[in-house]
């Protein structure tokens, strides 16, 4: 079937667009499965932290589960930060049933965003007992896609439209 690799910055879209899509495409009677990076590191990944070696492991894991749903004949869509091209093109190269969708967003918006207060913290003082030294895009890199499939601008696009595109993605990608 399909596994839909999300990267973007956090607080981007990934996990809302993903669970949207995953509402459309069960009413219309396909099955999927989400594979939240925030949920899943806690379950699969808790022995890894955030240096590029463990973020590079903790998305190797998380694409083999996407893969082998896909491979089973479930959508899989991960909605992961996944920051590194190098990491995207390995996962890739399950086969042409992995594409890679680009959850853009601009960082200023992010900052006025910030739900969970990590842009916040990422940018106290050096020292200070709540700052978060590797936030991917602020103190941690976050590498562009070079060649997605798709990009969807979170910062231009309203939910309910970037949940459109994706879904209607996916369905061109199913049908041809």
């Amino acid at each position: 079937m399909l596994f839909i690799q999300l990267t973007g910055l956090s607080g981007s879209g990934k996990t809302t667009i993903a669970n949207g899509v995953k509402k459309l495409l069960e009413s219309n009677g396909f099955r999927v499965e989400v594979i939240d990076g925030d949920v899943y590191r806690k379950k699969l990944c808790p022995d890894l932290g955030f240096s590029k070696e463990d973020r590079h492991e903790n998305i190797r894991r998380l694409g083999f589960v996407s893969n082998k749903f896909a491979v089973n004949g479930i959508i899989s869509i991960l909605a992961a930060i996944n920051p590194y091209e190098e990491i995207r093109k390995e996962l890739s190269l399950f086969g042409p049933h992995v594409k890679t969708v680009w959850i853009d967003c601009e960082l200023d918006l992010l900052f006025k965003r910030d739900t969970k207060q990590l842009y916040q913290k990422a940018m106290l003082p050096d020292g200070h007992p709540d700052k978060i030294n590797n936030l991917t895009g602020v103190n941690d890199p976050y590498e562009p896609p070079g060649n997605p499939c798709l990009i969807i601008n979170t910062g231009i696009e309203t939910e309910e439209t970037s949940i459109k595109i994706l879904f209607d993605y996916i369905i061109r990608m199913i049908n041809d």
